[in-house]
C-alpha cells in the first residue's frame, strides 16, 4: 500500500489546478437537501421531516463519543485524520490506498465524475425516476441527458440505457435506488459493465446500500473495470450533516475526478465520527434491523388500508396517492407532516422517508386525515410553473 507520504504528495499537487478545474470548482454541486428544500414551503421546528431521506437516529453512540472528544482540537485541521480514514475504509474492505478518495459527501465527486466523463459528444444516462443531481451536473457540462425508464420491478433497465445510448460517457446506477429504495441486481451491473460503450464509465451510487443485504459492485472496481463506486456516511451511519463520503475507484478514474473537484480538508467532525462508525462491527446490522423493522410497519398499515406502494428495500419509498403528489404534499404540510418530491414521470406518486416509528405513525395519522377528505386541497394550478430556490429551478 501506498505509505502516508504519498498521500500527502499526491494532496500538494492539487494546489497546481488548471484554469479548466477552476472552472469546474465554480460550477453548482446540488444535494438531496437541497432539491428537498426547493420543493418546500415554509415548516415549523416542530414539524415530522420525513421529506431529505435522512436518518433519524442521528450518528452512533461511538461517533458521538469521538466527536465530543476532538472538539477541544477543532481549531486544527488534522489532515492525517483523513489518512487514518481512508486506511480503515481500506482495511475492512480490501483495497490500496489509491483507490479510495475522501470528499465531504458523496456528491462532490458525482458533481466532478460526471463533468470529467460526459461532455457534448458523450451523453450521461440515467434511471427515470432517479436521482436528479447528476443530470443537472450533466447539463452543466453540456451533455445531453438520457433518462431511461426502470424496469417493471423497478430496477434500472441497462439493456434499454444501452440502447438509449450508443455515445455515453456515464451511466449513473443508483442501488437501492433513489426515489423507489428498489434494487438492481449485481448480475445486470455486471452485464451493463461489460457491454458498455469504449471509453465509457458506469458509476455505482451505493448510498442506501447498507440499507439492505444487496452485495455490493464494489468488486467490479477491484477487478479493474470502468467503474466508480460512491460511498456516504450520510444514511445508514446517520451522519448527513456532517459529511462524509468516499469515491472508490481505479487511480487513474480517481485522478480524473479529483482533477476538477480539487482537495480540502475534511470536517474534523466527519473524519472521526466515520472512523469510529467503520470501526463499530454492530451499527450498520443494527441500523438496518431499525429502518426494515418501522418500514414493514408502515407497509403493513398501507395495506391494512389500501394504500398503494412501490416496496422497498431502502429508507425511502413511494407512495401512490391516485392524484396529483403536489395537492398531497401542500396538504401533509398543512398537518405539520413534510413529504416529498413528486418526479415528473410518476406524478401521482410522492416519496416518503422512513423516519422514526413514532413520526411514521404521525405520518400515518395525518395521511388518513388527507386521503379521507378531512383536510381541503389546495387547487394545482391549471398550467405547471417554474420557481428558483437554493440556485435550482423547479417544476411546480
Amino acid at each position: 500500500m501506498p505509505s502516508q507520504g504519498s498521500l500527502s504528495f499526491s494532496r500538494r499537487s492539487f494546489l497546481h489546478l488548471s484554469a479548466t478545474a477552476s472552472a469546474a470548482a465554480a460550477f453548482h454541486i446540488v444535494t438531496e437537501p437541497m432539491l428537498a428544500a426547493a420543493a418546500r414551503k415554509p415548516f415549523s421546528k416542530d414539524a415530522v421531516i420525513i421529506d431529505q431521506n435522512e436518518n433519524p437516529l442521528g450518528p452512533s453512540q461511538s461517533a458521538r463519543e469521538a466527536i465530543s472528544a476532538i472538539i477541544p482540537q477543532g481549531g486544527r485541521y488534522f489532515d492525517n485524520l483523513t489518512d487514518d480514514l481512508i486506511h480503515t475504509f481500506a482495511q475492512v474492505e480490501g483495497f490500496s490506498l489509491d483507490y479510495i478518495h475522501a470528499f465531504p459527501g458523496s456528491s462532490v465527486p458525482l458533481r466532478f465524475a460526471v463533468t470529467a466523463f460526459t461532455s457534448p459528444k458523450r451523453s450521461y444516462v440515467t434511471a427515470d425516476p432517479g436521482y436528479e443531481a447528476g443530470m443537472y451536473a450533466a447539463e452543466a457540462a453540456g451533455a445531453r441527458v438520457v433518462k431511461v425508464a426502470l424496469t417493471k420491478t423497478h430496477a434500472h433497465d441497462v439493456k434499454a440505457m444501452l440502447a438509449a445510448a450508443p455515445d455515453a460517457g456515464l451511466f449513473y446506477i443508483c442501488t437501492p435506488n433513489n426515489p423507489t429504495g428498489t434494487l438492481t441486481a449485481h448480475s445486470d451491473i455486471e452485464y451493463l459493465v461489460e457491454n458498455k460503450p469504449k471509453g465509457s464509465i458506469v458509476m455505482v451510487d451505493e448510498a442506501y446500500i447498507h440499507f439492505s443485504d444487496a452485495p455490493s459492485a464494489l468488486d467490479l472496481v477491484k477487478a479493474g473495470n470502468d467503474v466508480v463506486v460512491l460511498r456516504t456516511f450520510s444514511k445508514t451511519y446517520g451522519m448527513a450533516g456532517l459529511r462524509c463520503g468516499f469515491a472508490i475507484a481505479r487511480p487513474d478514474l480517481l485522478t480524473k475526478i479529483t482533477d476538477g473537484a480539487g482537495w480540502n480538508f475534511m470536517p474534523t467532525t466527519a473524519v472521526v465520527a466515520a472512523i469510529a462508525s467503520l470501526k463499530d462491527a454492530q451499527l450498520v446490522p443494527e441500523r438496518r434491523r431499525i429502518n426494515a423493522t418501522v418500514r414493514q410497519q408502515t407497509f403493513r398499515w398501507l395495506d391494512r388500508n389500501g394504500y398503494s406502494y412501490i416496496p422497498s428495500e431502502s429508507n425511502c419509498f413511494m407512495l401512490d396517492t391516485k392524484r396529483p403528489g403536489k395537492e398531497v404534499i401542500d396538504a401533509m404540510a398543512q398537518q405539520n407532516v413534510l413529504i416529498g418530491r413528486i418526479w415528473p414521470v410518476m406524478p401521482t406518486y410522492v416519496r416518503i422517508t422512513v423516519g422514526t416509528r413514532e413520526e411514521m405513525e404521525q405520518f400515518q395519522a395525518a395521511f388518513q386525515k388527507v386521503m379521507s377528505g378531512a383536510v381541503a386541497f389546495s387547487l394545482a394550478p391549471a398550467v405547471p410553473t417554474k420557481r428558483r430556490r437554493h440556485g435550482i429551478i423547479l417544476q411546480v
